[in-house]
Formats: C-alpha cells, structure tokens, sequence
C-alpha cells in the first residue's frame, strides 16, 4: 500500500500535531557491562517440584534419528529391535511424533511396533497416525488406518476428529470430510449401543462417587480393558473427582491392572487447576508404577494450563517432561517465555527457571531464548538487566534486530517513557535496524494506551513519511486510541483516508467499533458510509445498532436509506424489516411504523408475519 504525497498532507492536516515539541530526553543506549552468564547479578529461585528426580536417556531421539537418516530396511528393523528392548506406548508415541513430518517413515515404524508388540499401540497413536496421514497424497493409507482402528476396538476420540475435519476443511477434501463425518457418526452410534460400558458412564457422571456407585460398579461384572477405561474417562472428564474414583476403583478389580494408556488417560483429566494436587499426586504413582507421561498428554496438558494462565503449572509440566525420556522440542522453550511475558506481569522466577531447565538438558542459548528473557524484563521495567541481557546476546553472535527493539519500545511505553521509546526508532536506524511495521505499531499502540492520541498521530505520520505502510491492525490501533478519547468523528476522518485513498482493508472489528462509537456520538451520516464501505469490502451489513438508534432518534427517510443500505443482491429479508418494525413499537412511535410500512415492497407490506405485528399493535391500542 503506497502512500500518496496527498494522503500524507492530508494526514499531517488532520493530526494537527507537529507542534509538538520533539522527545529531549537520554535516549537508553545498550551498556557494555562483563557478563561470563545469563543475568549473573539475579540468584538461582529454588525449584519446588511434585515428583521425584529420574535420570533419562537419549534413546528415544537416537531412534528417531535413526530412521529419519537411513531408508527403511531390514537391517533397520534389526536395530530397532536391539535399540528398544521394552517397546511402551509411550516410545511409540515420542517417535511418532518426531517423524510426523515424514509420513511413509512413520507408517514404516508404525507397522514394525504393531508387530513387535501390539499392546504399545492405543488409541491416542491411531489419533496420532491418522492427523500425520491426513493429506491428499496419503489418503490410501489413511483409510487403512481407520480401519485398523476400528478392527482394534478403538475409536475416532472428539479431539481428533475435530482436527481432522479442520485439515480436511483447508484442504477442500469435500469427499473426504463427508466419509470421515459418516463415519465418525456410525462409530458413536455402533458405541451407544454397548450397554455395559454405557451404564457404568451413567453410574459415574450422574452422582457423586461413593460406596454406594462402588456397589453398582460391582454389580455389573464389567471386563476391563484399557479401551473401556479410555471411553469411560473421555466420556466423564468433566467430573473430575468422579473420574478420580472410577479409576481407583478399577485399579483394585481382580485380574485388571492400569497401564501406561489408562494412567495419561486420567491425568489428562486432573490437569486442572483445582485439582493440581490429585494431578501431580497421579504423576507421581504413574512413575511410581513405571510408566511416563507420554508426549502427546503433555502437548495437550502444555496447551491447557497457558490457556488457562496456569503459568506455574507449566513450567513445572515443562521442567518434568525435561528430566524424563521423552523430553519435549527446543521450541517449547520460547512459547513458554513468550507466553509468561504475556501475562501482564511476567514472573521473572519463572523466567529463569524455564532458562535453567533448558540449559541443563544440555542446549545451548539461542536468540529466540534471549529475546524471550528480554522481553519479560522489559515488560517489568527491569531495563539494566534487560541491557545485560542484551550484551550478553551480543557476547554469544547475536545483534539485536527489529523484535528485540520491538520488546524494548513496549517496555518503555508501558513504563511511560514515552520520549525514549521514540528516541529509540532513532537509534534503532542509526544502528543499522530500519524499524519495521511492527515496532512501528508498538510505539503507537503505547502512546495511544497512555492516552497520547495526538503524540500517536504524529508518530504515524512520521512513519508514513518514511515509506512504511500501514496495515489494518496498526488502523485498528488508532481507530481505538481516537475514540478513547471521544473523537469518533476523527477516527472516522482518518479511517476513510485510509480505505478509501490509500486502498487500505481494515478488519471487520474496525468497522464495527467505529459504527457503534458514531452512532453513540449522533453521527448517522458517517456511519451509514460505513455501513456501505463495509459492503464494499463484503463484509455482511452490521444493522443491529442501527435499528435501535434509529427507531429512537431517526426519521422514517433514515429506516428507509438503512434499509437500502442492508440491499446487497436482492431486498433484505422479511426478517430485517420486521426488526426495524417492532423496534419502532417498542419506542412508541407507531405512527413511523405505519409511514415505513407505506414506503415498503408489495412483498414486505403483504408478508404474514408483518400483517400478524401491525395487526397485534392495533388489538392492544383499541384495548
């Protein structure tokens, strides 16, 4: 998107800012402090872990390794089979997971463990060979493999089938997503009909454990296999202590014994924040017992606490999956740091353990884990030892680059160092680090959250003199920051200059917010413009503020032109005039309903539901 000499005098016209005095103050520059480690000044936080200290091995990456380095062969397998003399669901798994971006390779290994020791494949691995398969070009195989499944007594869990519906989606697999939809279909009916199995659900989801669900348990003789207790888990994880109980009362059945399946099964569903203590409770007896957590138990478990915030519980799940045999990428890592500097209040103690526990593990520092330490300091105002972290990055190869000075901008407009933060794009350019788009919006979003919407324009102008384009978020920003401040009006002066000159497409959010905060300001006309922009860009029409500003402050030729405004193709719907109608009655206004309904289509003034509507309001005025 090129900027026009005349969009920017535009701009500048209408930011009416550069009378600003320019920032005066020390711009932060990096220090050149010694530094032989990471933050050396800051003590070791002591690690407070639920389980026991295990040593580990590498076997589970040499294997892996092995096989995506050679063609598979006999000679393979024959090394297989002396590499892994106890093959566990849990190697299988780990695996899996590391040759699923070489499908043939990972169907290659997967046949070989079926055969060696079919008790290691479950459920959770069909799921995982059926995402890694789930492509055009190995649709053959991918079929043979639900067919496998579903002769082992295993079936398509929730989650995988939503993955594979969603790849499928992308794809355009319209066949494919139409079998896999029968399909999974005929499995939950073929499932619904196992009665044994469904009544034990039913015993455990509808009432709180006790003796007395004991009793009904043993009464039915139920034959427990580790597929029973996966689907009666999965079906009942959103009672957790009833799951909780299901489980213990399994384990002390005659001639049945938990595995390494049913044990990841339960914490799964103990992964929760107010159940933390049976969960790492439950890690600890499933070690106890001499199996692991699995991989793919600690991706989903890893994925739920971040989302949940549960930033303590991560980095404890992380710290435990690192001192085991199945030790997760080198990227968990950085999502980790990042997602513990997004809370707002990044825990520096954290920080640092998720560092240590990485370094032990024997990696060396990459610049993505830098980053990732700067970018918490920073968010915590901790400026001299983010600049020793940076010295230290420097120390090991790294330069700093447009997402470390990103970091540094955020950090110092969420600490009100305003004028640093724009001396610092200066130096950023002196050094050789042309500020991108991103660091752009950084400093802008920060001066707007500070409520320095004229100081934000300015720098957006000065950013468009420099041939930096703007994009919809960085439009979004403004749009914001503007009617923060009660200045809709101007919000939409700038939104306009930006589609409709500098051929910008904003998000559908934008137009909506803008909408909504002019009509709350009177403003009609613009907001109708918006209403045919949006249009434009084919967005469906927002009419819902519409009609209520207009039943209570418009004029009969307003519901007309919003009408029209709604027309895309054909007239909008019966039901849209009827929202408009009704809106009318309950603002008392009948007499402009009845003008609008003179104005409308033949079809609208003899549609059923509308005749009905006037009918009714004129039963309850004659009453």
């Amino acid at each position: 998107m090129k900027i026009s000499k005349g969009t920017l005098a535009s701009l500048r016209a209408f930011s009416s800012l550069l009378s600003r005095p320019p920032c005066t103050s020390r711009p932060l520059h990096f220090q050149s402090i010694p530094s032989s480690n990471l933050l050396p000044s800051l003590p070791s936080p002591p690690v407070h872990h639920h389980y026991q200290t295990v040593n580990f091995s590498s076997q589970p990456n040499s294997i892996s390794e092995l096989i995506l380095s050679n063609p598979w062969s006999k000679d393979i397998e024959v090394e297989l089979q002396s590499s892994i003399p106890t093959l566990t669901h849990e190697s299988v798994l780990y695996v899996l997971k590391k040759l699923q971006k070489s499908p043939q390779k990972a169907v290659n290994f997967f046949r070989w463990a079926s055969v060696e020791k079919l008790s290691s494949i479950s459920a959770a691995t069909y799921g995982l060979m059926l995402r890694i398969l789930a492509h055009k070009e190995w649709m053959k195989e991918f079929w043979i493999m639900v067919y496998d499944l579903s002769s082992q007594g295993f079936e398509i869990d929730k989650a995988t089938y939503d993955t594979l519906m969603s790849t499928f989606g992308k794809a355009k697999m319209v066949a494919e997503t139409a079998a896999l939809s029968k399909l999974y279909s005929q499995m939950a009916e073929k499932s619904a009909t196992d009665a044994n199995v469904n009544a034990v659900i039913g015993i455990v989801s509808g009432s709180d454990w006790d003796e007395d669900a004991k009793k009904k348990l043993d009464d039915l003789k139920l034959s427990l296999s580790d597929a029973v207790m996966v689907k009666v888990l999965r079906e009942v994880r959103l009672y957790p202590l009833r799951a909780l109980g299901f489980f213990n009362w399994a384990g002390k059945q005659p001639g049945y014994e938990h595995s390494a399946v049913t044990y990841n099964a339960v914490v799964r569903i103990l992964g929760r924040e107010d159940f933390i203590e049976q969960f790492w409770s439950m890690v600890k007896e499933m070690k106890s017992q001499g199996h692991e957590m699995d991989i793919d138990t600690y991706i989903k478990l890893l994925r739920q606490f971040v989302k949940r915030k549960m930033m303590k519980e991560a980095v404890e799940l992380y710290e435990f999956m690192m001192e085991s045999p199945y030790k997760p990428s080198a990227q968990d890592c950085n999502v980790l740091l990042r997602q513990i500097s997004l809370t707002g209040s990044p825990d520096l103690d954290l920080v640092f353990r998720v560092v240590r526990t990485y370094e032990a593990a024997g990696h060396s520092l990459s610049k993505a884990v830098y980053d990732g330490v700067h970018r918490s300091l920073t968010s915590t105002g901790r400026f001299d030892e983010a600049e020793k972290i940076l010295k230290a990055m420097m120390d090991a190869g790294f330069e700093p680059d447009n997402i470390t000075y990103s970091q540094l901008v955020f950090g110092l407009c969420k600490a009100g160092r305003l004028d640093e933060a724009c001396k610092m794009l200066d130096e950023m350019e002196v050094r050789g680090c042309i500020p991108d788009l991103k660091t752009w919006t950084i400093l802008i979003q920060g001066h707007c959250l500070a409520g320095e919407v004229d100081k934000a324009l300015s720098c957006f102008t000065k950013m468009m003199e420099k041939n930096c384009d703007a994009d919809a978020d960085l439009l979004e920003v403004l749009v914001n920051g503007l009617c923060s401040k009660n200045k809709a009006g101007g919000a939409y002066t700038l939104f306009v200059e930006m589609v409709e000159k500098a051929r910008l497409r904003p998000w559908q959010a934008t137009f909506k917010h803008l909408i909504q905060k002019l009509l709350g300001e009177g403003k009609l006309e613009e907001s109708m413009k918006l209403l045919h922009l949006m249009k434009r860009h084919n967005f469906p029409p927002f009419g819902d503020p519409f009609v209520h500003y207009i039943s209570k402050f418009g004029t009969v030729e307003d519901a007309v032109g919003f009408l029209k405004a709604l027309t895309v193709k054909q007239s909008p719907s019966s039901s849209a005039y009827l929202h408009v109608f009704e809106s009318f009655f309950k603002e008392g206004r009948h007499s402009e309903a009845q003008d609008l309904l003179y104005k409308c289509p033949h079809h609208i003034r003899n549609h059923a539901d509308i005749l009905q509507l006037f009918s009714s309001m004129k039963l309850r005025n004659a009453a």
